[in-house]
């Protein structure tokens, strides 16, 4: 008995030797299998385009950029990246590292660059300008930011300097993109649709290759935000500094649109115990619904915005409300303005379940359809309502 245990403890003993020599790769003829598997290769692709339209929608420039970036499944190492456009005719390659050696130089010259763009942005709307009192607030506001832009230069550091000469030296030295580059970025000359194909070789000498269709869309003017004039309803808040607050909210006509709201004013701003969404005055609605609020604003056709606001009511004893309404420009008075016909888009908030005294924040969301234009109208019913701070944005 004891002979045959002693048998059997040594065959296992064999078998775990055996076993340990097959896992072991430096042993001639045994080791792993071969790897007979492909890479799979794949690519993400990032839309960095740019463009530039003057103040009537004409095109200045566009460059219509797309940054590649190549990878293949984790089990395979891709040491080899081979990219193929089609058509090829026109299309660069641009370093990926170029972008971001430009925005540390923008972030080095930051003062600079806020300067130099907030002349741009002025300079951009004079050609425009239909108003001549405008214009000359555009040149004077231009004038004075061209003086600190001045100073902002000559006060430029040394240790500043050094740095943004070491990031442009960075750049020229830049070694040019290729078409091996793991990532890079391709500047193609026209909308069109192409075909982008990536190969990718591992070490073992095994490849496969993936490509895509991509799509440039011509380039299109980004559209604008309206302007609302003393969307915060304070004192000064015009172009040329001046303005009660309501001015920019005045009907063509009180008999047929009613009378301009009143100012509510907290000297107090939005410190401690004060409501108000933003500096020290908002429009106040009387009880009796006799005022109103009506400001044109100008519109891009086929566009969808979104207009926020504040609004609060003094006493919860008795029902209120106020409306905010999108009304076409068709409309030549109150009782129009109220008819379907001339409503773009409209909200009513009351009082029920607030809590006094206290904003609260809406979103009125409406199309532009083919209007070039269109009127903000506020108007209220039953208690003292007051609003604040409308905004506009463009919904993308």
């Amino acid at each position: 008995m004891k002979k045959h245990i002693k048998n059997l403890k040594y065959i296992v003993l064999v078998m775990l030797i055996s076993l340990t020599s097959c896992l072991d790769d430096s042993l001639p003829n045994i080791g792993d299998l071969p790897d007979f598997t492909n890479p799979t290769p794949f690519y993400n692709v990032e839309d960095v385009s740019t463009s530039e339209f003057d103040c009537n929608d004409v095109e200045i420039s566009a460059n219509y950029d797309f940054n590649f970036q190549a990878g293949s499944n984790l089990a395979v190492n891709g040491t080899q990246y081979q990219w193929s456009v089609s058509p090829s005719e026109g299309v660069t390659f641009i370093n990926k590292d170029l972008p971001i050696l430009e925005q540390g130089i923008r972030g080095e010259l930051a003062t600079v660059v806020a300067l130099e763009d907030a002349i741009a942005k002025l300079e951009f709307k004079l050609p425009c300008e239909p108003n001549p009192a405008k214009v000359d607030v555009l040149e004077a506001q231009i004038a004075g930011l061209k003086v600190d832009l001045q100073a902002a230069n000559d006060n430029l550091s040394e240790t500043t300097l050094q740095n943004v000469a070491n990031l442009e030296a960075q750049i020229a030295a830049l070694p040019a993109a290729s078409l091996q580059n793991r990532e890079l970025i391709f500047s193609f000359p026209k909308p069109d649709v192409y075909t982008v194909s990536l190969t990718v070789t591992d070490d073992l000498g095994k490849s496969e290759t993936t490509e895509k269709l991509i799509t440039v869309n011509q380039a299109v003017p980004t559209i604008p935000v309206p302007e609302i004039g003393e969307a915060s309803f304070e004192d000064g808040s015009l172009f040329d500094g001046s303005g009660d607050g309501r001015d920019s909210w005045r009907s063509p006509s009180s008999s047929r649109w009613g009378s301009v709201f009143q100012i509510n004013t907290d000297s107090n701003g939005r410190g401690e115990g004060n409501d108000l969404p933003h500096g020290v005055q908002a429009a106040k609605f009387p009880a009796d619904g006799t005022r109103t609020g009506y400001q044109e604003i100008a519109l891009t056709p086929g566009a969808t915005y979104v207009l926020t606001y504040f609004t609060t009511f003094d006493g919860l004893n008795t029902f209120g409300d106020l409306t905010v309404s999108i009304v076409s420009t068709n409309a030549n008075s109150l009782d129009e303005a109220r008819l379907a016909a001339n409503t773009i888009a409209s909200r009513t908030d009351n009082n029920v379940g607030r809590v006094d005294n206290v904003f609260k924040k809406h979103a009125l969301t409406f199309e532009a359809g083919t209007n070039e234009s269109a009127i903000i109208l506020i108007t209220n019913t039953g208690v003292e309502s007051r609003i604040d701070a409308f905004e506009i944005i463009v919904k993308q």
